[in-house]
């Protein structure tokens, strides 16, 4: 299948691109046999009202919560996490088919058994969930958007932090990390004055210090690298 096929099977509406360089044959293969068996849309269920949700109870049989992390570019920390954290069910979301494939490619190689894969817009997937059903939700180094006039498309905007609020479970944690100082600015401003959720920062130095297991991106490595501080932003559900 060529790749801009690939791309328009899964396109809706949002900001950025799908491809990178051009997809290989094994990543092909990957996006046409793996993520047919990953995708979290496979445990649809409907409802006794007539609406389709994800029945994350089938998802992830046997878990004791389900954690989301959105935007996984190559799946390196999802990876990681899920590997320490096996009573957990994991959703990945991305948009960008470059990196969907890599993650299916780690996944077939260590045989890791639980974590779902969304290769599309948050945004599509958020009227799915079951009201109060995710743990905890990550955003590790999302698009900045630098120019003023796409601010908007950030994801620390009410676009996604009302829909985000509605399936975190009560005292849920939203944890959000970058290395753009304007970025963590409308972050605080954003979620600070949201009566959905509860900034735990208790002095400055909490925004400069990791989670605790936390495990380094390739996003971070180069952030760091080219001298930018990384900045840990975490947020409860009211």
């Amino acid at each position: 299948m060529p790749d801009k096929e690939f791309a328009n099977t899964l396109i809706r509406n949002f900001y950025g691109k799908r491809l990178g360089r051009k997809l290989r044959s094994r990543q092909k293969e990957l996006l046409a046999v793996d993520l047919k068996k990953l995708n979290v849309l496979n445990f649809l269920d409907t409802t006794p009202d007539g609406k389709q949700k994800l029945d994350l109870t089938v998802a992830f049989p046997g878990k004791s919560s389900v954690w989301l992390e959105v935007g996984f570019g190559s799946g390196e920390h999802l990876l990681d996490h899920a590997k320490l954290n096996s009573d957990t069910g994991f959703i990945g979301c991305e948009i960008y088919l470059n990196g969907v494939a890599s993650l299916l490619g780690k996944l077939r190689e260590e045989k890791v058994d639980n974590i779902l894969v969304y290769p599309d817009d948050i945004r599509n997937l958020f009227p799915y969930f079951p009201e109060q059903s995710v743990t905890r939700v990550f955003v590790l180094y999302p698009d900045p958007w630098p120019k003023k006039k796409h601010h908007r498309r950030r994801f620390v905007t009410p676009e996604h932090l009302e829909p985000l609020a509605r399936i975190m479970k009560p005292d849920a944690q939203l944890r959000i990390a970058t290395d753009v100082s304007d970025y963590a600015r409308q972050t605080v401003e954003q979620l600070h004055f949201n009566p959905n959720f509860e900034w735990e920062a208790e002095r400055a130095a909490d925004w400069k210090r990791p989670w605790k297991g936390w495990q380094s991106t390739r996003y971070e490595k180069k952030a760091l690298l080219g001298g930018r501080t990384p900045l840990y932003l975490t947020f409860r559900r009211n």
